[in-house]
């Protein structure tokens, strides 16, 4: 039988060992965690510089309307029609209809469209946005907060409107429509006309699983909340009905126009991304990639504390 003293020794042996190993457990926890940090930093600093890298064109409406970076022309023009771009001029138009304001937007000031008629403003497409090619891609992000009911006017207004024709013939938008039975907001990628309605079919004609637009009928933009739209297209310009778009809204897969035969052709020089057609409300933190984002980017964008000009952060 152990005496008194060796059962203390014993159990203070134990103790000890008992102890040196949660140290060394609790010390291996711990350089897991610095590992695993380190891992998401240095995973995350790799996602900026992806991102960064196929940034294109970013407009943050803080002090100013030009882009803050740009491949291109970083100067928004203004024309007084859409149609007449050729005779536009550098800066916001003279009027009230579309004004700079530096603070109250998503991150710091926002482009505020007024009224919903009058002067429509611009930057151009070239370099900006990559130009259409075989297996073309790309990403649009930006922020909109109006409120629908109270501020937009009957009928459509297009946000954001890029191409170098028509809103009809090799165009990409989203769009309110106000009609007395809801509001919803669509994207819509419209290949060159003869190609998605080679027959000139009327467009009420066209059966809706056929038309290139993706809605969603009970949109989340209401007061002055700001919501995060983006919009990714791939596969473009292949010759084969693999050709895809997706709206997102604050993060999450809003709607997809379904795959189909995307064939674009621009005149790049005439090219232009417009602006607030017909749209009022705010808008901020315009930013266009040269490929198709992932999910998980998407979501990261619209996370990003300062916004696109965080990207570009030490």
């Amino acid at each position: 039988m152990l005496s008194t003293v060796e059962i203390i020794n014993d159990r203070d042996r134990r103790f000890r060992w008992f102890r040196h190993v949660i140290g060394m457990g609790l010390g291996l926890i711990a350089i897991t965690a610095q590992a695993q940090s380190s891992d998401t930093a240095s995973s995350k600093a790799a996602s900026f510089a992806d991102l960064k890298k196929s940034l294109t064109l970013h407009a943050a409406f803080d002090s100013s309307v030009d882009a803050n970076f740009s491949k291109g022309d970083a100067s928004l023009w203004s024309s007084v029609d859409m149609n007449k771009r050729e005779t536009a001029v550098k800066g916001l138009p003279s009027g009230e209809r579309v004004v700079l304001e530096k603070s109250g937007g998503r991150f710091g000031g926002s482009l505020r469209f007024m009224t919903a008629k009058g002067p429509m403003v611009f930057y151009r497409g070239k370099e900006n946005i990559l130009a259409p090619k075989t297996g073309w891609s790309g990403t649009i992000s930006f922020w909109l907060s109006t409120d629908p009911l109270k501020d937009l006017a009957p009928g459509f207004c297009d946000p954001i409107q890029i191409t170098s024709k028509q809103w009809d013939d090799a165009a990409m938008f989203v769009e309110f429509e106000k009609r007395p039975a809801g509001i919803p907001f669509r994207l819509g990628v419209y290949a060159d006309k003869n190609v998605w309605n080679p027959n000139g079919r009327k467009f009420e004609d066209i059966p809706p699983a056929e038309r290139p637009l993706a809605s969603v009928e009970q949109p989340p933009f209401l007061g002055d909340k700001w919501v995060h739209v983006v919009f990714v297209f791939e596969h473009f310009n292949t010759n084969e009905p693999n050709g895809q778009a997706t709206l997102f809204l604050n993060g999450k897969k809003a709607s997809a126009i379904s795959k189909r035969t995307q064939t674009f052709t621009w005149d790049v020089d005439q090219s232009a991304i417009m602006l607030g057609l017909g749209y009022v409300g705010k808008m901020d933190d315009l930013a266009i990639f040269n490929r198709a984002l992932t999910d998980a980017e998407v979501q990261m964008l619209g996370g990003l504390q300062r916004g696109v000009a965080e990207l570009s952060s030490p």
